[in-house]
């Protein structure tokens, strides 16, 4: 028998992810270094120090270095994270931001622009609330505490208005003071979660306006892939299938965890209630893995992407994922 090979593994610990990480579900060939983390300490490191040999990454810094062809990583089409981001829109409540299109010319702020949330965002407001993201202002930098600019090095094209904030400037002291009239995060900035400035949510009814956009567009956004190193690939064509194997083993264990009640397996009192209102709407795979399934909302986030200026020129979704795994079902 070879010798496994010895990888490391760096993402975020989830339901998904946490039977590959405790070794419940192994990865046929492989020997684990398991390094779970936070996502944006995870894909700073991966982009710009080739950290680990296995990662979760940023779909959108993916699909901007896949474009510009400098990713050191290909993917695999296993999505351990999605997030409907309908919910990460907060804005000033005394500037009459009603709607999506009172944003149209605004000032809002962002952690960084080519972060999957904010790709998500954009490409929402353009393309089901027809605002023109292009004539919006973004500002980006840290939302707590100062930041240390884009995770990779970012080429727009002229005409549009993308500057960092000062350096010891935050994005929430900028909402709160005013300076800013929304951000876009997925985590919620201090000012709104203590209520210490007039800052709401865009859509307080989140939920209600998630779910219209599924209905609408089939949709659950994409945020992060799992990718690995290039040269590995090249190395064993038969590692991106077997990782793809593996993880889709661990979303089915954590599936189906969600119907056991006899003890159960998460802080939430009504989980399994909740489990069957997902499936209401969202049919019994809301976690789909595979390209072919996937392939449509893939070619919506290129497409975002070439609009916003960070993809010239457009590529196929079947660039982003190494060739043995386009066919694999999960």
């Amino acid at each position: 028998m070879p010798e496994p090979l010895r990888l490391s593994l760096a993402c975020t610990l989830s339901d998904r992810t946490r039977p590959i990480l405790d070794g419940r579900v192994a990865i046929p060939g492989v020997s684990l270094m398991a390094l779970p983390g936070e996502p944006e300490d995870i894909f700073r490191r991966a982009l710009r120090d080739r950290a680990f040999d296995i990662t979760e990454l940023s779909m959108g810094s993916h699909i901007v270095t896949t474009a510009r062809g400098d990713a050191p990583y290909v993917g695999v089409p296993v999505f351990p994270s999605r997030a409907f981001r309908h919910s990460a829109i907060y804005v000033r409540a005394d500037r009459g931001i009603r709607g999506a299109a009172d944003l149209a010319g605004r000032r809002i702020g962002l952690p960084e622009y080519q972060q999957t949330a904010a790709l998500w965002v954009r490409g929402i407001l353009r393309e089901h609330y027809g605002v023109d993201t292009a004539g919006i202002a973004w500002r980006t930098g840290g939302m707590e505490e100062p930041g240390s600019g884009e995770r990779v090095a970012l080429s727009l094209p002229p005409g549009l208005d993308v500057q960092p904030i000062g350096a010891g400037e935050t994005l929430n002291g900028l909402l709160a003071e005013g300076a800013l009239d929304a951000v876009v995060s997925p985590r919620p900035p201090s000012c709104f979660a203590a209520g210490a400035a007039p800052v709401q949510r865009l859509y307080p009814d989140y939920r209600s306006e998630e779910e219209a956009y599924f209905r609408a567009t089939g949709f659950f956004p994409i945020m992060h892939c799992i990718a690995l190193r290039k040269e590995l690939a090249a190395a064993h064509p038969w590692l991106p299938l077997e990782l793809f194997r593996a993880f889709a083993a661990a979303r089915r264990l954590a599936l189906e965890e969600l119907r056991l009640v006899n003890v159960l397996r998460a802080s939430l009192p009504w989980i399994a209630a909740e489990a069957e209102a997902q499936t209401r709407i969202m049919g019994g795979d809301p976690w789909p893995y595979g390209f072919r399934r996937n392939r449509e909302e893939v070619a919506a986030m290129i497409r975002f992407a070439v609009a916003d200026g960070l993809a010239a020129p457009a590529i196929t979704p079947e660039d982003l994922f190494h060739s043995s795994v386009l066919d694999a079902a999960a």
